[in-house]
């Protein structure tokens, strides 16, 4: 997309502008797996005693991409980078994968009109209402 994409897009990535307020107010403090920076203010705290905190996407702007641990440090429920204090992963832990709603890989179940909208019939239990009973 190039620097036309930076400047005028901000749904994929971050803008020339959260770019440069990043840069000049913010301190990197770790990448995700799925390549997304994050970021805290190197400045005052807020009213409520925190500092700001950030995330800088690696591709499309979506809030399901960030894992379950940095969401935690985001929302300040705990104040250590995830990787201090994450216990080994599993062997039966499957990768985590962001929301796939609204996209093409997202479920599509039996009857959907993506899958031809034929589904099975109803059975016998169920009984249409009418106004006149």
């Amino acid at each position: 997309m190039g620097i036309l994409g930076k400047i005028f897009t901000w749904w994929d990535g971050a803008t020339i502008g959260t770019s440069l307020f990043s840069a000049m107010n913010g301190e990197h403090v770790g990448t995700d797996a799925q390549g997304n920076k994050y970021y805290r203010s190197n400045k005052a705290k807020t009213v409520e005693g925190y500092g700001k905190r950030w995330v800088i996407y690696a591709g499309a702007n979506d809030a399901s991409n960030v894992p379950a641990e940095w969401h935690g440090w985001l929302h300040h429920s705990y104040d250590e980078v995830p990787e201090s204090h994450l216990a080994p992963p599993r062997i039966w832990e499957a990768d985590y994968t962001p929301n796939a709603t609204g996209t093409v890989k997202a479920y599509r179940p039996q009857g959907a009109l993506e899958r031809g909208g034929h589904r099975a019939p109803a059975t016998g239990d169920y009984e249409a209402w009418s106004p006149e009973a």
